[in-house]
């Protein structure tokens, strides 16, 4: 079977999928990232799947910031809420959805096993209000977590 049975198109197995702002990737709303530098040095050595639900569901870098609306990421994901910009309460849901469905394939596709998302945001927050991202990986069947 070769190094093919560890690895796919050069991702190892058992990859971990993370928020990208998490690793230094400056693709939050604000056109900044939220590196965890501690959380980075437990993940050496590991596969890391970075990535941006918002910018992979089309959203650009720098945007304005959004806010869920009648409810948390998983009654977005069943049509029952919706996700908002914050100052001119434009409609973002499918954008969102778009992007957590990416996430979602990018996940299945390359072996993740576990997803860690940045906690406090309306893609990837969990808990107390959980972001449609993380409510979609979820729903799969992903252990996630979400890190400030």
């Amino acid at each position: 079977m070769g190094s093919w049975g560890k690895t796919l198109i050069g991702v190892p197995r058992g990859t971990i999928l993370i928020s990208a702002c998490l690793i230094g990737v400056n693709c939050r709303y604000d056109g900044r990232q939220k590196i965890d530098r501690g959380l980075l040095t437990r993940l050496k050595g590991q596969g890391l799947l970075p990535v941006c639900p918002e910018q992979l569901g089309g959203l650009p870098t720098p945007r304005p910031p959004a806010r869920l609306i009648g409810g948390d990421g998983f009654m977005v994901l069943q049509g029952m809420a919706r996700v908002l910009t914050v100052e001119t309460e434009r409609d973002v849901t499918s954008a969102f959805l778009k992007g957590a469905e990416q996430c979602a394939y990018l996940a299945g596709i390359l072996g993740v096993n576990r997803c860690i998302l940045k906690a406090r945001s309306p893609s990837c927050g969990l808990g107390p209000v959980t972001g449609v991202t993380a409510a979609r990986l979820i729903t799969a069947g992903y252990e996630v977590v979400a890190v400030d």
